[in-house]
Order: C-alpha cells, then sequence, then structure tokens
C-alpha cells in the first residue's frame, strides 16, 4: 500500500468497500434464498400431513401409504407408525423409524423435521402425530430444492464477481476523476520547479471550476498563489530594475564629481567648492534612496515595538517639522483626540513623507490641510494641498516605486516616498487613497477602521 501512488490507493480502498458491501448483500441474499426455499418445503409437507390426516380419518389404515419415494410430486412417501414397536403391519415402512418416531406416537414428543436419505436420495421429512397412537410421516425428495440453492449460490457468486470488477473499474475511474486536479497540480508544480517559472496555472474543466468540491478548492487556492507568487516576483523583478535605472545617474555623478576632486590641482577654488557641495548632495541622495529601499523591503512592523500612540499629537509633532522645512507653505492643523496601536517612528515617517508630497507640489504661499476626525470609532486622516493635482493617467500609480508624473520630474526625490507610506499603512492595518480634490489639488486619505 505504502508503494502504490495516492490514486491507486483510493480506487482500492473504494473498490474495496463497494465490494464488501456488495459482497455482504449478495450473502444475506443467499441466506434469505436458501431459507425461503427450505421454509417453503417445510410448509408444503405440515400441509400435506394435515391433507393425509382429513383424508383418512377414522380409518385403521397404518403401515405405508405412499412408498415410491422417487416422486417429486408431494407427499413421494408416507407412513403411519405405531407406538408399540410389537404391533403388527410394520414390515412394509419404507421410511426410517426412531424412537423419536415412536414418542410422537405416544404423545411424549411434539411434530419435527428431520433430513434423511433414501436409496441415495435426500429426502425432508414431517413427523406429527396421528390418531390411535400413530405417527405420520411425510417426505419428500429436497434435492430439487437443494439444486435450486446451488443455482442460486451459483448466480449469485457471478454476480458478486461481477460486481467486484465493476466496483474497481468504477473505483479506479472515479480515483482518476476526483484526483485530475491533483495530478495536474502535481505537474504544474514540477513544471514550475524544472522552469522556475510562476506564470504556469492548474487548468480547471468549466464542469470541475462548477463544483466546488475540497480539490477544487484546493487547486484554485493553488492558483491564487501562483498568482500572488508571480506578482511578488514580477514586483521584486520591477524593483530591482527601477532601483539600477534610478540610481545609475546619481552614481555617475558621484564618479564624476570624484574624478574632479581627484585632480584637484588643475581646478579653481571654486570649482573644487562647487564640486564637493555637488559630490555631498549626491551622497545624501543614494544614500536616503538606499535607506529608503531598505524600508520598502520590510513587510510588517516588527510586533515588540507597537504601542498605544496617541495619533493627534504625532500629527501636530509632524506638521511642526514641515513647518520648518517647508517655511513658505502654510501648514492648517484640525484634529481630534484619537489612539492607535503602532510604531511611533513608522508612523511619522509616513506622515511626513505625506506632508513633504503636499507641500512640494504646492505653490509659494498656498494652504496644506491636516485634518483628522473619528467617526464611528474609525480614524480618518486627509492631507489636502492646493496644487496642480493629480491628473486622471497617474492617478493609478502615484503609489508605485518610483513612479514620477511629469510634474514631479523636474522636482527633487526619488519616487519612493508614497510607495513607502502606502506600505507603512497597510503593515498597521489602514489604507491610503488618493484622490482629485474639489477646487483643484490632491487628497491624500488614510483610514484607520476600528481604531
Amino acid at each position: 500500500m505504502r508503494r502504490l501512488r495516492l490514486r491507486g490507493r483510493l480506487a482500492l480502498v473504494t473498490s474495496a468497500a463497494v465490494a464488501l458491501v456488495a459482497l455482504g448483500v449478495l450473502a444475506a441474499a443467499y441466506v434469505v434464498i436458501r431459507y425461503e426455499l427450505g421454509r417453503q418445503l417445510d410448509l408444503q409437507l405440515k400441509q400435506q400431513a394435515s391433507l393425509i390426516t382429513q383424508q383418512n380419518r377414522g380409518s385403521n389404515a397404518h403401515g405405508a401409504l405412499y412408498g415410491e419415494c422417487s416422486w417429486l410430486a408431494a407427499p413421494a412417501c408416507a407412513q403411519l407408525v405405531p407406538a408399540d414397536p410389537t404391533a403388527p403391519g410394520q414390515s412394509g415402512l419404507v421410511l426410517p423409524v426412531t424412537g423419536a418416531t415412536r414418542r410422537v406416537a405416544a404423545g411424549t414428543l411434539g411434530p419435527y423435521y428431520s433430513n434423511i436419505s433414501h436409496n441415495g436420495r435426500a429426502l425432508r421429512m414431517y413427523t406429527q402425530q396421528y390418531p390411535g397412537h400413530l405417527a405420520l410421516q411425510v417426505a419428500v425428495r429436497s434435492d430439487t430444492v437443494d439444486q435450486g440453492v446451488r443455482q442460486a449460490g451459483l448466480l449469485l457468486g457471478a454476480v458478486g464477481g461481477a460486481g467486484v470488477l465493476l466496483a474497481a473499474g468504477l473505483g479506479y475511474a472515479t480515483s482518476r476523476t476526483s484526483l485530475r486536479p491533483v495530478t495536474r497540480l502535481t505537474a504544474t508544480a514540477e513544471r514550475i520547479a524544472a522552469t522556475r517559472d510562476p506564470a504556469h496555472r492548474i487548468e480547471l474543466l468549466p464542469y470541475e471550476a462548477r463544483r466546488q468540491d475540497e480539490i477544487t478548492r484546493l487547486a484554485t487556492s493553488f492558483n491564487t498563489m501562483l498568482g500572488e507568487l508571480e506578482e511578488a516576483v514580477a514586483a521584486q523583478r520591477r524593483l530591482v530594475a527601477d532601483a539600477s535605472h534610478e540610481l545609475r545617474t546619481p552614481l555617475t555623478a558621484l564618479r564624476t564629481n570624484a574624478e574632479l576632486l581627484a585632480r584637484a590641482d588643475r581646478l579653481s577654488v571654486a570649482q573644487r567648492d562647487r564640486a564637493a557641495e555637488s559630490l555631498s548632495r549626491q551622497m545624501r541622495e543614494v544614500t536616503g534612496m538606499v535607506n529608503d529601499l531598505i524600508e520598502l523591503a520590510r513587510d510588517e512592523e516588527p510586533q515588540p515595538l507597537v504601542e498605544q500612540v496617541r495619533l493627534d499629537g504625532l500629527v501636530e509633532r509632524c506638521v511642526a517639522q514641515a513647518r520648518g522645512h517647508w517655511p513658505h507653505t502654510v501648514f492648517t492643523v484640525d484634529v481630534t483626540e484619537v489612539t492607535i496601536l503602532g510604531v511611533p517612528a513608522r508612523l511619522a515617517r509616513l506622515l511626513s513623507n505625506l506632508l513633504d508630497n503636499a507641500a512640494k507640489f504646492s505653490p509659494a504661499g498656498a494652504m496644506v490641510e491636516v485634518r483628522l476626525a473619528r467617526t464611528d470609532g474609525a480614524a480618518d486622516l486627509t492631507v489636502r494641498d492646493h496644487g496642480p493635482g493629480i491628473s486622471a493617467e497617474d492617478l493609478p500609480y502615484v503609489f508605485d516605486r518610483f513612479y514620477r508624473s511629469r510634474q514631479a520630474r523636474a522636482l527633487p526625490g526619488s519616487g519612493l516616498g508614497l510607495a513607502m507610506a502606502r506600505q507603512i499603512a497597510r503593515a498597521h492595518g489602514a489604507e491610503l487613497t488618493a484622490e482629485r480634490a474639489e477646487g483643484g489639488g490632491a487628497r491624500f486619505r488614510l483610514s484607520f477602521p476600528g481604531s
């Protein structure tokens, strides 16, 4: 059994179960047929004994009444036996007489059935009391019943054998049909392991997809897992490609400025200062981009750092810092007391990214509105600017890594801030969305359900 494949084991177990049930039913049918045939024969003998008793009532006849035991008709043999073994007229008896027969004649034993043999033939005999201290013995050949039982046994055996073969065939077909998605799942997994390509899927036929049984659900879940894996692999490849593309320009500038500073003796003091300042700025940009990539590589917040955070106080502190970074932007704050579970430093990074993004796209003197409200136990934070807003073509991609709209390409930044903000939000069980605000500008909404 251990060496058999799952399909073979399932087929064997299913076939064995069906075969056992079929054989059990056939054995019960054989027992019932045998019992009914024997009961009918006994009932026939009892009726014949009653008929003989009525026909010979008042008669002094005794000895053999019917002596041709080879007849198939009933009764084949019948005789009257006195209780006294020395009584005359017992020389022509054809059926065996025993002590039990004498006791029935004397009235000390009730009627009974017995199986006897006469001239090599099997007979069924019925013995009952007859008036006048006699015992009436009636016998009939039972080989016809035995033959019927044997024929029924052979027929049921043939039906049982055919049933076992049919059960084996149906069990194999059932296991093959039921496990077809598992077979395809195994083939798909082996193909993915060989090609390292998660784009393969388990193909489900329409009738299989409609069944929604455990096997189909397993195949569907496996396809869903493959889709998530494919998306993760694609995202990883995009991240590597985008990161290499974004790092190429600052690294080239760094190398150029480093080569210039290596020939400092040929440069003027002003040229050396500009090269050093440019090198320092580019180092900060590369360091910031690398730090952002490291932050984006984190999937969830470390549980030991999670604590109760007063979100309203954190918003006010982040806005105060943003005012220092963006002195030409007006920040307004409207907050309600809200407490959530989270990592304060990560939430501060999320808020800072939203505020910096809003200030970066706001013209000098424009207003950035920050509002924190609580409705039905949920916290809702909005950051709205009055800049050019988000175009319809850019709106679906604002949270993608390294994505920068045409308006943002001339501004500083790496295109990772909003992607990091959404990742931090989802790690805290919140959802960050972007929309076009009425009257112009963009609005970012951060929702903490059930805070």
